[in-house]
């Protein structure tokens, strides 16, 4: 039978310092909401500006007073894009873009992740590691190369890919399987082994194992790889800007910019308006999905 110790018995340094502990903890609860504070204010900031900004004439937003504050509100600006068919058309470019990149890397990412995370084979893991090392490469030196592709694919066979909107359903895969297919490599190594095994005896397939078992399983991690390829495609910038020209043709970004710029005319208000505006359909997924996306992107050090 355990004994209790009574601890006004023990000598003062074998005391468990509980007034101590509580200090310390007080202590870091504060710090942690000072942190908190500071990382709310650093991130919260440039939306809050530029919704202010959105909501102010040219006349204000250039005249020299107080810019946190809006001494006439309107909303000129949002009628004047959502009522301009150019900016509907970038709008419906961006959405077109994304929704069918996103489609396209899950077409390639869930069986490539599949295959090097359960179909062991000789230099899988490698090849993993590969996958996931192409991601690291930066755009900025990619989008070189993949012009001159294009111009020489021009040469050849006569067929221009350059400034059309489908060139770039083409181009985003090179950044969204590379990462989507780590995530999922991740998520589908976390899934015990019991389950594919079983699978296999009772006669299924690779590929009724990975749709009927894995897929459902893997969900949190589907969903995951999804909100990353379409706020990928959705955000992209560079890319579009290099390889469309035509106004008919971009994207959200770079219509933004290009339209709404004007030689050296910036109009602020309404470049606030569409960044806003851009910004709301990837803002709305996470808030709905944000806990899907946590679970997938940590599964594979939470899951055993």
């Amino acid at each position: 039978m355990a004994s209790t110790v009574d601890t006004a018995t023990l000598p003062a340094r074998a005391r468990p310092k509980y007034g101590s502990i509580k200090r310390d903890r007080a202590w870091a609860l504060r710090w942690s909401y000072f942190f908190l504070i500071l990382f709310a204010i650093f991130f919260l900031l440039p939306p809050i500006y530029m919704l202010i900004t959105s909501l102010k004439t040219s006349a204000e937003i250039s005249a020299a007073i107080n810019p946190w504050w809006v001494y006439e509100p309107t909303l000129d600006n949002y009628k004047e894009l959502l009522t301009q068919d150019i900016y509907l058309r970038f709008f419906r470019n961006s959405a077109l873009v994304s929704v069918i990149v996103v489609i396209i890397t899950m077409l390639i990412s869930v069986p490539a992740a599949f295959a090097l995370s359960r179909m062991r084979f000789w230099g899988s893991t490698t090849l993993a590691t590969g996958v996931f090392l192409t991601y690291l490469i930066p755009e900025t030196l990619l989008f070189i190369p993949l012009f001159k592709m294009f111009a020489t694919f021009r040469d050849w066979t006569g067929i221009e890919l350059i400034n059309n909107w489908w060139v770039l359903l083409i181009i985003y895969p090179t950044l969204t399987v590379p990462f989507c297919t780590w995530i999922m490599i991740g998520y589908f190594a976390s899934i015990p082994k019991e389950l594919d095994e079983a699978a296999i005896i009772d006669g299924a397939s690779w590929l009724q194992t990975l749709l009927l078992v894995f897929v459902p399983v893997a969900l949190p991690g589907l969903i995951a790889a999804t909100i990353f390829a379409f706020t990928v495609s959705w955000a992209q910038f560079l890319y579009p800007l290099a390889f469309t020209t035509s106004v008919d043709q971009l994207v959200l970004p770079a219509g933004i910019i290009t339209t709404l710029i004007k030689g050296d005319v910036f109009n602020w208000g309404q470049i606030m308006t569409g960044a806003l505006l851009g910004a709301a359909p990837p803002l709305i997924i996470y808030a709905f999905l944000m806990d899907y996306y946590i679970a997938g992107l940590t599964a594979g050090a939470t899951k055993g």
